[in-house]
């Protein structure tokens, strides 16, 4: 098991950005309810700005932090608990987003949304609250596969770094869930 640190919390508690490994990849990680961590993981990514990122949450209620609303007896809960946890995200509608969160560039009202099957991941979310979670490497360029490599992209422009060797993982699968249909976006 991964051991974090309180110190890691508390720097995405308050804005910072590192990299961390994520259920599938090493991930350039940053509160997802802080504007200028978002901003920053956009301009060292190099993203594209019409491209959301997918956001990391350790439970479904987390949901309601982006305005997400939804009956513990409906549909698109059923659906959640098919693919939650897992290395799965999920597009969903956030019709109720606030304009004071248009930082995460929400596509025609929607976002991704994942919830990691790591324990440790979990409890990290629980401490630090949910994290965009993109790919540890510049837009275009190969996937971080380990820290060495994410260090030659980033170097001292993060603020910490979580070794655990090398991933060879792949990005999550991404779906997109309406009444009762799934629909693959990404395999």
């Amino acid at each position: 098991m991964v051991k974090i640190s309180s110190e890691v919390v508390k720097i995405l508690q308050t804005g910072g950005v590192g990299v961390l490994p994520t259920d599938t990849l090493y991930g350039l990680v940053g509160s997802a309810l802080n504007k200028k961590a978002v901003q920053k993981i956009y301009k060292l990514k190099r993203r594209s700005p019409g491209k959301p990122f997918i956001i990391l949450i350790s439970k479904t209620s987390d949901l309601k932090l982006f305005g997400i609303r939804i009956s513990t007896r409906s549909a698109l809960v059923r659906d959640l608990k098919r693919f939650w946890p897992g290395p799965i995200s999920i597009i969903l509608e956030c019709p109720n987003l606030d304009n004071k969160m248009s930082y995460l560039k929400p596509l025609d009202k929607t976002l991704a949304f994942r919830c990691p099957n790591v324990k440790w991941l979990n409890v990290l979310l629980n401490k630090a609250g949910p994290l965009v979670a993109p790919t540890a490497n510049p837009e275009g360029l190969p996937l971080s596969q380990d820290i060495g490599q994410a260090e030659k992209y980033f170097a001292s422009k993060v603020d910490f770094y979580v070794d655990t060797g090398t991933l060879k993982g792949k990005p999550s699968k991404i779906i997109k869930v309406e009444n009762g249909k799934v629909k693959i976006i990404r395999r």
